[in-house]
């Protein structure tokens, strides 16, 4: 007890002679790792690595990596003949369709991969038209290439992924028609 009374009367007469303390600064939080599983994206396999990537390149709080042999991914990615659509059953978990309807119309599959990742970390549909929006999805151009998140949904994926943001389940579906 004397001992901490000395050493508390120390640190104040050092900061009153203007002398500080080094403390070390605290460790950035590690990004949270979201593991998918892309074995049943048959065709697009390298497209649904893309999108992972492209995410992977825009923020810090989340990655998004290939599930590891014997574990169980928190994404699962199929092909089929639909619309691409998502499913998420929470933040950062769920699963997602590259339909071939999108594709087959003209969209841009990097884009198409992007966007669906996008719902599954906590992104909605924004329907702005706009081609620098990767979440205006099919209400921008066919001939839009765009594949990569815009500031403001890149803060938002870093913003769910800095705390414990709770995202209700949802379905998210590309559609032919601009809303």
């Amino acid at each position: 007890m004397l001992l901490r009374r000395i050493a508390a009367a120390l640190v104040a007469v050092l900061a009153v002679g203007g002398f500080q303390a080094v403390t070390a600064a605290p460790a950035a939080a590690a990004p949270r790792t979201l593991y998918y599983d892309a074995s049943q994206a048959q065709e697009f396999k390298s497209v649904v690595d893309q999108g992972a990537q492209i995410w992977n390149s825009r923020v810090t709080n989340v990655r998004l990596l290939p599930v590891p042999a014997g574990s169980t991914p928190n994404i699962r990615v199929y092909a089929d003949n639909g619309w691409p659509r998502t499913q998420t059953t929470s933040l950062g978990n769920g699963r997602w369709y590259m339909g071939r309807q999108a594709v087959d119309q003209g969209y841009y599959p990097p884009r198409i991969a992007a966007h669906e990742f996008g719902h599954v970390l906590g992104l909605p549909d924004r329907r702005t038209g706009l081609c620098t929006d990767l979440m205006s999805g099919s209400s921008a151009p066919v001939s839009c290439t765009n594949a990569y998140p815009n500031s403001t949904e890149a803060s938002t994926v870093n913003r769910n992924f800095a705390t414990t943001a709770s995202v209700p389940a949802q379905t998210f579906i590309w559609s032919g028609s601009p809303a």
